[in-house]
């Protein structure tokens, strides 16, 4: 038998242990497994070739044996031939591609880049030397490039939260053409900031941003690249939109929101201002005076901004438009809302039809069909919560729905996440640390409604226990969970959890005392 002495490695020496600790009776052999992250039947192999071979008879049978994946011999070689002798300065995909086609060698790209670096012909992005980032003249004629960004910043100091600013700064005279504070970067949040600019300025020919969502599909799809809602906006209006490659590129933006956290940080508590809407409506003046004091004359006076045409409806183009089928019911869902068809002639032909969802800056939607025109529906919100005046109207479901308003408190209603914030609809990314999913409420919540709900009964009525008798009997009876939604099937066979039991005895202390 060959020697097959050889340093172990610390998997090894770990794994050595543990077979040896099995062979004294210190450890059994579903322990030993677990430790080492084995089957119990490859334990007791590994047992074996210990006692059989020693130390020695634990490392893999595999060591010294040529690889099952290894290329056939001589491959290598000849496709390095190939390459220095016809592709040279071809990228390693491309020479694999032509390795394929014209030679007949079926070589991965990674094996081929790996050639190509040990024979000098191509080198790994981490050795390469960063880019160093050249500037660029500026745009002749104001308007014919618009840089765009958005800040987050503490805007307000300790007086206010932390809010963004979306600044919108001409690329031939550094000016601030158009500047909001908005609680988050949104589309809906760059819309009203479009339109400030549009309203002040008109058309300007390019807008130059990042690679942010709002203005790119960043995920691969099988439908194609695809356009976002402000590409499609831009698209509408016959402005081109242009993404950087970095911050560097777009360095006038980048410039200004430093000069804008120092300065207009400063001007804010000079003038006493903590909120949004105060600051917007005060930031023209300070634009004005910025303009004045950072502004830089273009190389051409020519102002290449449209004027916007009879067309440009901005009402109908700055917003939020999806696509939707209606249904043989004359239905359709946009926003976890059901919107229903009125059932008329005009609307029944478009059952399997599209329609188009317009979705406003303030939160309203609209249906309109294939031409244009406005559809008749109602609504059937499945978050929609408990109105009060239903409680008052409803004596006898009084208290149950009640309850049903405490239930719907503790409920977590996010909106669709895949459109932008607005300041009415949740659409927070993460759980809420003290509230749940509507799928997930269960017994605790619904018994701390049922207390909650009968204590403040009982403080009206305190002549009156029935309700301590309520919750005795609601104490007995089985909560189960049926596709994601509680139900009381019939009697309780287990007690209540701890939390349940603690709550009710709480309650119950409270109803007798």
């Amino acid at each position: 038998m060959p020697h097959r002495e050889r340093v172990f490695t610390m998997k090894e020496v770990d794994r050595l242990k543990t077979i040896e600790a099995l062979a004294e009776g210190r450890l059994t052999a579903s322990i030993a497994a677990q430790r080492i992250n084995l089957s119990t039947r490859q334990v007791y192999n590994l047992l074996a070739r210990y006692r059989l071979e020693g130390p020695l008879g634990l490392r893999s049978l595999r060591v010294g044996k040529p690889s099952n994946h290894q290329l056939p011999t001589g491959m290598k070689e000849l496709a390095g031939q190939l390459i220095l002798q016809h592709y040279p300065d071809f990228g390693p995909t491309l020479a694999a591609e032509k390795l394929v086609e014209l030679h007949d060698l079926h070589l991965a790209v990674s094996t081929v880049r790996q050639l190509m670096i040990n024979m000098g012909l191509w080198v790994p992005r981490r050795q390469r030397p960063p880019r160093i980032q050249q500037p660029r003249y500026r745009r002749a004629c104001f308007g014919e490039l618009i840089q765009i960004d958005g800040c987050d910043h503490r805007w307000f100091e300790e007086r206010g939260p932390t809010c963004t600013a979306i600044v919108f700064v001409d690329d031939a005279t550094s000016q601030i053409t158009a500047l909001r504070f908005v609680y988050s970067e949104s589309t809906f949040a760059y819309f009203s900031t479009l339109r400030d600019h549009l309203s002040a300025h008109g058309k300007p020919l390019a807008l130059y941003s990042d690679k942010a969502s709002v203005f790119r599909v960043n995920h691969k799809s099988s439908r194609g690249e695809g356009q976002t809602q402000f590409a499609r906006a831009l698209d509408e209006l016959n402005i081109e939109g242009f993404c950087a490659h970095s911050s560097a590129a777009k360095g006038r933006v980048e410039r200004a929101h430093l000069t804008l956290q120092d300065r207009l940080v400063k001007e804010l508590r000079l003038a006493g201002i903590s909120s949004i809407d105060d600051a917007n409506k005060w930031l023209p003046d300070f634009i004005a005076d910025y303009n004045r004091r950072f502004g830089k004359a273009p190389l051409h006076e020519l102002d290449v901004h449209r004027p916007l045409s009879p067309h440009d409806n901005l009402d109908h183009i700055l917003l939020w438009k999806e696509p939707r089928l209606i249904s043989k019911r004359l239905t359709t869902q946009y926003d976890k809302v059901q919107y229903l068809l009125m059932d008329t002639p005009s609307q029944r032909r478009l059952i399997g039809r599209e329609i188009v969802v317009y979705h406003y800056c303030d939160d309203r939607v609209e249906l309109r069909g294939p031409d244009g025109n406005l559809l008749d529906y109602c609504i059937n919100d499945r978050l929609a919560p408990v109105n009060q005046g239903a409680i008052v109207d409803n004596k006898r479901l009084g208290h149950v729905l009640q309850m049903a308003q405490e239930v719907q408190t503790m409920r977590d209603d996010v909106r669709s996440r895949s459109l932008p914030n607005t300041p009415t609809a949740n659409r927070r990314r993460g759980p809420h640390p003290d509230k749940v999913k509507p799928n997930r409420l269960g017994e605790e919540q619904y018994y701390k409604a049922l207390l909650d709900v009968s204590g403040e009964r009982m403080e009206a009525q305190l002549d009156r226990l029935e309700l301590a008798d309520i919750a005795n009997e609601a104490t007995q009876t089985a909560v189960k969970r049926k596709r994601g939604r509680p139900q009381i099937t019939g009697p309780r066979d287990e007690s209540p959890s701890p939390v349940v039991q603690d709550a009710i005895n709480l309650w119950q202390q409270r109803a007798r005392s």
